[in-house]
């Protein structure tokens, strides 16, 4: 899908405070409220925006601990890849999983409350998984960017 200037504007401003209303938005884009009504649903009728959310501060809920563990696995065939990936989604812990080139199979993002839960978790949850070869963990210090805004 193609999108204008209009369409780009209104994405920006939802990505930010997907709670402004249609009247707000309207008077932000210089349209109707009828038709950034009908941007919004045409956006998310072509699978634009996907979903909308409220975003958490990790801090605030006991699980500001980030860590990114890299992955290989034994082997690279379709079963154990498949395998993998159904297992790891269903750990609460791993917010992000990436498929990669290079060294590693998999990055995993996981976030935890400290460093003895994330021992907790790759001791009892993630090396139970099979097929696992290998893993290195890499702690974040600091996050300098997070944004879900794209432009």
């Amino acid at each position: 899908m193609a999108l204008d200037t209009i369409d780009k504007k209104l994405l920006f401003l939802l990505q930010n405070d997907c709670k402004k209303t249609t009247k707000e938005l309207s008077l932000k884009l210089d349209l109707s409220v009828t038709a950034v009504y009908e941007r919004i649903k045409k956006l998310e009728r072509e699978g634009v925006i996907t979903k909308y959310v409220a975003l958490v501060n990790k801090s605030k809920i006991d699980k500001g601990f980030v860590v990114f563990c890299h992955l290989k696995l034994v082997q690279h065939t379709k079963e154990f890849l498949t395998r993998f990936e159904n297992e790891v989604v269903q750990l609460n812990e791993v917010l992000e999983c990436h498929h990669v080139s290079g060294d590693y199979d998999y990055i995993l993002k996981v976030l935890v409350k400290d460093m003895q839960a994330y021992r907790e978790f790759l001791v009892t949850k993630l090396t139970s998984l099979q097929h696992i070869g290998s893993t290195q963990s890499t702690f974040m210090i600091s996050e300098v960017k997070n944004t879900n805004v794209l432009e």
